[in-house]
C-alpha cells in the first residue's frame, strides 16, 4: 500500500511541474508579443524621431531658404517651415549642414532624417526617398553680369558659355542639357561667386536664391537673372517607405489651411505651389 502510494505522489509530482513549465511556456507568449510590438514600433521612422526628440535636418547655405544670421543661426523659409512642423510633431529640429550630392546615403544611413533645403521634386529621386507633397513653385533662371543680360538671356545663348552650376542640382542638369562647358561648384552660392569674379560667364540656379541674392543692395549688386530654363517644384525629402512622409503631409496641409506658411511665404518673398 505504501508502495502504490509512493508511485501516485511521484505521479502528482511530475505533473504538477508539467503544468510548472507549461505556464512559463505561456508567458513566453506573453514575451513574443511584446517583441513583436518592439519590432514594430522600431520600424516606424516617425516612432525613431520622437522616440531622440530630434528631427536631424540636412540643408546647404542657401538664401531664402536656409541661411545663418548674423549670430550663425539657420534662418529662412524652409528653415522656420521645418521648425513649425517639428513642433507640431512634438520634436526639435536641428540643422545640419550636407554635402547635397551624398544626400540620399545620409537619409539612408540615418545622418539625417530629412532633406529640407529647396529641393526639387524629380523623378529619379523618388527611387530613393519618400518626398513630400509640393510646397514652393521655383524656377531654373540665368544669373549673369548686367552688362552680358542681353548675350545670356535663354538657352541658345548660353550654349557656348562657361556655366558654374551647383554639383548635382536640377540647375546642372538643366545647364548641361543645353551646353557643354558646365563647372560643378559645392553650392548654389558658389556659382555667384564664379560669375562675380569672372571664372564663369553665367550661373544656373533657383530663381528663389537668384530674387534674394543678386541686385541692388546685395552682395551681387552687379548680377542679374534673366531668361528661365525650366519650372519645377519643392519638396521636402525623408527616408524610403517610411511613415514620415506622410504625417508630414498632414501638416503641411493644416499649415496651409491656416495661413501660416502663406505668411511666411510673405516674410521670404517664394511662391506656394498651387
Amino acid at each position: 500500500m505504501k508502495k502504490v502510494l509512493a508511485i501516485v505522489m511521484s505521479v502528482v509530482l511530475v505533473l504538477g511541474i508539467v503544468c510548472a513549465f507549461a505556464a512559463c511556456g505561456g508567458n513566453g507568449g506573453d514575451d513574443t508579443t511584446t517583441a513583436d510590438t518592439t519590432n514594430a514600433a522600431a520600424a516606424s521612422d516617425l516612432a525613431y524621431i520622437k522616440d531622440k526628440g530630434t528631427m536631424i535636418i540636412g540643408v546647404t547655405e542657401y538664401e531664402p531658404m536656409n541661411y545663418k544670421d548674423e549670430d550663425g543661426k539657420w534662418t529662412g523659409f524652409d528653415t522656420e517651415f521645418a521648425e513649425l512642423v517639428c513642433a507640431k510633431l512634438g520634436v526639435k529640429a536641428e540643422f545640419v549642414e550636407i554635402n547635397w550630392d551624398t544626400k540620399t546615403t545620409e537619409l539612408k544611413t540615418k545622418t539625417i532624417d530629412a532633406v529640407w533645403n529647396g529641393m526639387t521634386i524629380k523623378e529619379e529621386l523618388k527611387d530613393s526617398m519618400d518626398i513630400s507633397d509640393a510646397y514652393v513653385l521655383n524656377a531654373q533662371v540665368i544669373v549673369t553680369k548686367a552688362e552680358n543680360a542681353e548675350k545670356y538671356k535663354d538657352a541658345e545663348g548660353i550654349k557656348e558659355a562657361a556655366i558654374a552650376v551647383e554639383s548635382g542640382s536640377a540647375g546642372e542638369s538643366e545647364a548641361s542639357a543645353v551646353a557643354t562647358n558646365v563647372i560643378p561648384v559645392k553650392t548654389q552660392a558658389d556659382t555667384l561667386v564664379e560669375v562675380k569674379s569672372g571664372s564663369a560667364d553665367c550661373a544656373v540656379i533657383d530663381i528663389t536664391m537668384a530674387k534674394a541674392m543678386t541686385g541692388e543692395g546685395t552682395d551681387y549688386e552687379g548680377l542679374v537673372y534673366t531668361g528661365s530654363l525650366s519650372e519645377e517644384f519643392y519638396g521636402i525629402g525623408f527616408r524610403k517607405d517610411a511613415d514620415t512622409c506622410a504625417e508630414v503631409n498632414k501638416i503641411i496641409d493644416e499649415l496651409i489651411a491656416d495661413g501660416s506658411l502663406q505668411k511666411l511665404a510673405d516674410k521670404y518673398g517664394v511662391t506656394l505651389a498651387e
